[in-house]
């Protein structure tokens, strides 16, 4: 390994000078902070589902999963939403740093809160992690982006080794928070074990202000801590209104389709007031993709719920008794997905250079389409073992769950990490950070509809109509067949459109 310190963005006014095995050497550092704020976050979610299941609606009996899907669903979609407004926040008002150091330290005292057994108390914690994460996630995939210069070809390279980052922690995680301390102490110390991850990533965040130098800082006379905690009391007024959509589902889910219009008319309008014919097209490539990628969440992210609830109750145990196992090892799951991302990810990272080179790069819509159809395979996988693998006492072998989410993990690797790099290039600089938060904005509706999904899969019905019944294995099995069909009927739609689509974003590769 060699530190190079006469590398390209030394020569770029404004970039941090200075490389570490070819990237800029802030790129680790961020790396770092993101490492531990995803074990924070995908340890809590690796016990999230059946906690809330088991602790506070037991006494549903078989509506227990349901009602825990719906609560997941809520939570994962307002992790996503928050972040339109953590981006307005950082482009407009706090800067970039300073919304990821306010937003961590929000996000772990949330984290605690979630020790408390009292349903009113965890959906604060709850609304507290909301909050804090809209000032977090969006604003350091952004900064990532800040650090390559225009055109530089390294940007795509870049964010897959940030997101290298990402599953490290993930795949940490699940192991720490449920199958050993969920399995040993109880599923509610898992919950700490994350808090304390999200203390480290702040602690390296204030340690990576050198390497990063001017990148994310507030412009000049925006640099007054007064903003800080102005935007921190705003925080606290947003968890309240989590909390209060955190209990009712159905105006979330209105509220998540009025937000998603009213953003994709924003980009419209702004690319028409821009006068720059070039700027509305690439917008409007950028909003057909965010569909794409709801679309492929909506079925991906059935991992911490109906999966989850699935691997539990109708899967063989990977290790130990079934006692321990459904105590907390089914958990175990929720590490294959970053664990694959860590094997493939350079791989991924090299072939698209390469095939750049040889000129048989997929444009970003067919990588879309490419994500979207084998997400779709993950599910088929599961629906033939259910029809033809069951065991004596109904369980199918681990090995076909683990060979879905390989599947889901490489369609992942064609969108996720290209999507990223995707928004950063389509935007205009100005509107980076926003866009950025309609990203996730997307992903937060497929948070939504997935636990819609989850729910039905699971057990119960969505509405309270009717009563609830606990879930078949027959019932997961119909479900998933749907998604299949589903994933590769907008797999297909997208390899079609992908001319159509290569036009409007001029170039951007």
């Amino acid at each position: 390994m060699t530190d190079q310190t006469d590398g390209a963005n030394a020569l770029q006014p404004g970039l941090p000078a200075g490389e570490f095995l070819g990237h800029p050497k802030a790129l680790w550092q961020l790396f770092n902070i993101e490492m531990w704020e995803r074990f924070a976050y995908y340890g809590m979610r690796a016990v999230l589902a059946v906690y809330v299941a088991t602790t506070f609606f037991s006494h549903l009996g078989a509506g227990a999963n349901a009602e825990a899907s719906l609560v997941y669903g809520g939570y994962t979609a307002l992790v996503y939403a928050t972040g339109i407004a953590g981006g307005y926040v950082a482009d407009r008002i706090l800067g970039y740093q300073r919304s990821i150091l306010l937003g961590a330290i929000i996000m772990a005292a949330g984290l605690f809160v979630l020790l408390i057994e009292d349903l009113n108390w965890f959906l604060i914690g709850l609304a507290l992690i909301v909050a804090g994460n809209g000032l977090f996630k969006p604003n350091i995939s952004t900064m990532v982006g800040k650090l390559y210069a225009p055109g530089d070809v390294r940007r795509d390279s870049g964010f897959t080794i940030f997101y290298m980052g990402i599953n490290l922690g993930a795949m940490i995680a699940p192991f720490v928070t449920a199958a050993w301390i969920g399995a040993t102490w109880g599923l509610k110390w898992g919950f700490f074990a994350a808090g304390i991850g999200m203390i480290l990533s702040t602690f390296f965040l204030e340690f990576a202000k050198k390497s990063l130098g001017h990148i994310g800082l507030p412009e000049a006379g925006k640099d007054g801590w007064g903003r800080f905690f102005a935007v921190g009391a705003g925080a606290v007024v947003l968890a309240g209104v989590v909390y209060f959509l955190l209990s009712e589902s159905t105006i979330l889910g209105y509220l998540l389709v009025a937000i998603m219009l009213g953003l994709m008319m924003y980009f419209v309008v702004a690319g028409i007031r821009s006068r720059n014919k070039v700027q509305l097209h690439r917008y409007i490539a950028m909003l057909i993709l965010f569909i794409a990628n709801a679309c492929f969440w909506a079925l991906f992210e059935q991992a911490g719920s109906s999966l989850n609830f699935f691997a539990r109750e109708f899967v063989t145990p990977m290790y130990g008794s079934m006692e321990t196992w459904q105590a907390g090892g089914f958990g175990v799951f929720q590490s294959l997905n970053p664990l694959y991302i860590l094997l493939f990810a350079p791989a991924f990272a090299i072939l698209w250079p390469k095939l750049d080179k040889l000129g048989v790069n997929p444009s970003i819509p067919r990588k879309f389409a490419l994500g979207l159809i084998q997400v779709a395979l993950g599910f088929l996988v599961l629906v033939f073992a259910i029809g033809s693998m069951q065991n004596a006492a109904g369980l199918v072998p681990w090995i076909f769950l683990a060979l879905c989410y390989l599947l889901h993990t490489t369609g992942e690797l064609c969108l996720s990490p290209i999507g990223l790099s995707m928004v950063t290039k389509l935007a205009d600089d100005k509107e980076v950070g926003l866009a950025m938060g309609g990203w996730f904005l997307s992903i937060a509706m497929a948070q939504y509809v997935a636990g819609l999904i989850a729910a039905i899969a699971s057990g119960g019905t969505v509405g309270g109509h009717g009563a609830p019944v606990a879930a078949t294995i027959t019932q997961y099995s119909d479900v998933y067949m749907q998604l299949f069909w589903i994933g590769l009927v907008f797999g297909i739609a997208y390899l079609v459109l992908a001319p159509a689509i290569n036009k409007l974003m001029h170039g951007v590769k």
